[in-house]
């Protein structure tokens, strides 16, 4: 587009056959080439919320005319300049009417990544604002439109980690680094401080597409890479901003690799899946193959029967004294060769019972004890623990029925059912859990829970790897459950209030729902849990637990928020309610059930 080129401007003719005053035609490049290689700009000068009614009915016009041609040419994606003024709403209007007739194409704000910090907020500093709450603002005003995301302009100084943290949970589709952020080492060369480094890695880690925008201002590089391309012979002229491309290629380049597990992981990160129902559904071989590759877990149950074996049965006794082993919820037998490798390196001797009542597992635990030569040591039995009798009394329970929010898929239930074929001095394994929550910012994950047009999904929680996400605040303690039981009395049922306080310097933030997670004590000092600052090393059989909010709430700087969670039990099924009551008050979610609850 010619960037004089105003719409009132324009002498209409008489024909009205006026050509739009476009920079060449769309057969420039091929369309497979407008589509994957070419990102529109849209006119920076445009200002829809202008006071001059010329200015501001010329940027409409301009806008929708530049966003059509974008549309013909098929391009991924727009960029609009940044909002001028702290006023939006008319430009919000605008580009919320344009999404509404796009199928594809996104469209990409840009924002000043700036916010003023605390001390400087008082100083001569009134037209400094936090450009998230601008970014807030406009989105809000859009309604979380799914093809709206934001590029965001980083400058040569940051706000805090925790300010940055923010924008990890929102779209964030592009990062445009301008070459005044960039530093110059000892060779004249541009680089980056350390916080930026750190930006840009976090930056590669969600794929987010790094662009290098302004002028050269570092011409010694250019110089000198002109001088080397010369000596070796080759003519071609180098692009200004190359050293600046050259140094993010090599911060990209020194990243550490993916761990295993996370590769593994990739294709389920930010993929919302609903959890588990193993009482009311038999689990598939598939499931079972996932949850025995996980290693870490298997060596954490070892070292937890192996030290209730040594504590159980003293030096003196290991040849005579046979302790006896139930493991409840077998499934294909993982648990059962743990237990029988912990015999076997404490030297004790061991009658293990595998209650499994899944059918077509069992098939699987029959063929596994004939392949060992177990059948001396391992008996079988087809059954729900709930309601099987035990010929004798068990020393040891073993249980591998935890799920991501610890309780969420009825261990509580099933170890008490179970709980009678424990002796008086019976040692259960895990002993305990505790579910654990935090307040997250995370846009895509609400974005795909609004696609489906329901309340059932709202008040669904569902498991899934995250990643685009913004964690707001320290995690804390919700339910804890402990086996055996001391009372028959005590009811499965919890309630807990939580109350979260962001941090100031984190500015203002959106709570899209809450991440939980688990952390289980198996026997004394054994260990094993996904919450994140205990999490179990390269295990992956559990991903966190996420509990949306049907509308989220936005929280300014420093502010508290107040979560209650219920743990709810009926005849036939378990479930959870949850309702934010500060700053302001949510609607409490899946009341009785309605939506989300794990069978009996």
């Amino acid at each position: 587009m010619d960037p004089t080129y105003r719409p009132s401007l324009v002498q209409k003719d008489s024909a009205g056959s006026g050509a739009l005053p476009f920079a060449g035609s769309d057969l420039v490049m091929s369309p497979s080439q407008w589509s994957s290689h070419v990102v529109g700009k849209i006119s920076s000068w445009i200002d829809l919320d202008s006071e001059d009614e010329t200015i501001r009915m010329d940027s409409e016009t301009t806008l929708k005319q530049e966003i059509a041609w974008a549309s013909h040419l098929s391009l991924q994606a727009c960029l609009l300049p940044a909002p001028k003024g702290t006023s939006c709403a008319n430009y919000a209007r605008c580009v919320n009417q344009i999404l509404q007739g796009l199928s594809n194409m996104q469209l990409w704000l840009r924002i000043p990544l700036v916010k003023p910090d605390d001390d400087s907020a008082n100083e001569k500093n009134d037209a400094l604002v936090d450009s998230w709450e601008t970014w807030n603002s406009f989105r809000l005003l859009c309604e979380h439109h799914s093809l709206f995301s934001v590029a965001l302009d980083i400058l040569g100084t940051l706000p805090s980690a925790n300010s940055l943290g923010r924008w990890f949970g929102e779209s964030v589709r592009a990062a445009i680094v301008n070459t005044e952020a960039f530093l110059t080492n000892a060779r004249g060369y541009p680089c980056l401080s350390k916080r930026h480094q750190r930006l840009l890695t976090g930056f590669f880690n969600h794929s987010i597409q790094i662009i290098i925008s302004g002028k050269s201002v570092h011409p010694q590089a250019n110089v000198a890479a002109d001088a080397s391309q010369n000596n070796s012979g080759e003519g071609l002229q180098r692009h200004a901003l190359r050293p600046y491309l050259d140094y993010v290629a090599y911060l990209y380049q020194k990243m550490d690799p993916l761990p295993e597990q996370e590769r593994f992981e990739l294709g389920y990160r930010d993929f919302l899946q609903s959890p588990l129902q193993p009482l009311m559904d038999n689990l598939e071989a598939q499931t079972y193959e996932t949850f025995e590759k996980d290693a870490m877990k298997y060596v954490q149950y070892q070292r937890a029967v192996s030290k209730a074996l040594l504590d159980r049965v003293p030096d003196e006794e290991a040849s005579t004294k046979t302790t006896v082993l139930m493991v409840v919820g077998a499934g294909r037998g993982p648990l059962v060769r743990a237990s029988l490798q912990a015999a076997e390196e404490t030297g004790r001797k061991l009658k293990v019972f595998a209650v499994e009542k899944n059918p077509n597992a069992v098939v699987t635990l029959h063929a596994l004890v004939k392949l060992e030569g177990w059948e001396d040591s391992v008996t079988i039995i087809s059954s729900d623990m709930r309601h099987w009798n035990a010929p004798e009394k068990a020393d040891i329970l073993v249980s591998e029925l935890l799920g991501s929010f610890g309780d969420n898929e009825l261990s509580p239930e099933c170890l008490d059912g179970a709980q009678r074929f424990l002796k008086e001095d019976g040692v259960s394994i895990p002993s305990s859990y505790t579910s654990f929550l935090q307040p997250v910012t995370a846009s895509k994950l609400h974005n795909d829970i609004k696609a489906h047009k329901d309340l059932v999904h709202f008040e669904t929680a569902y498991v899934v790897k995250l990643h685009n996400v913004a964690r707001l605040a320290p995690t804390q303690p919700v339910f804890t459950f402990t086996h055996p039981k001391h009372s028959d009395k005590e009811s499965n049922q919890r309630y807990k209030k939580l109350q979260f306080v962001i941090p100031n310097d984190t500015g203002s933030a959106m709570v899209h729902g809450f991440a939980g997670y688990f952390d289980a004590v198996l026997y004394k000092d054994v260990h094993l849990g996904i919450e994140p600052s205990t999490a179990t090393p390269n295990m992956f059989s559990w991903f966190a637990i996420f509990f949306p909010l049907r509308t989220p709430i936005c929280l300014s700087p420093g502010s508290t928020l107040d979560v209650h969670f219920w743990r709810c039990c009926g005849p036939t099924k378990v479930w959870y309610e949850w309702s934010v009551t500060s700053p302001t008050s949510s609607p409490l979610h899946n009341t009785n059930g309605r939506s989300y609850w794990v069978g009996l």
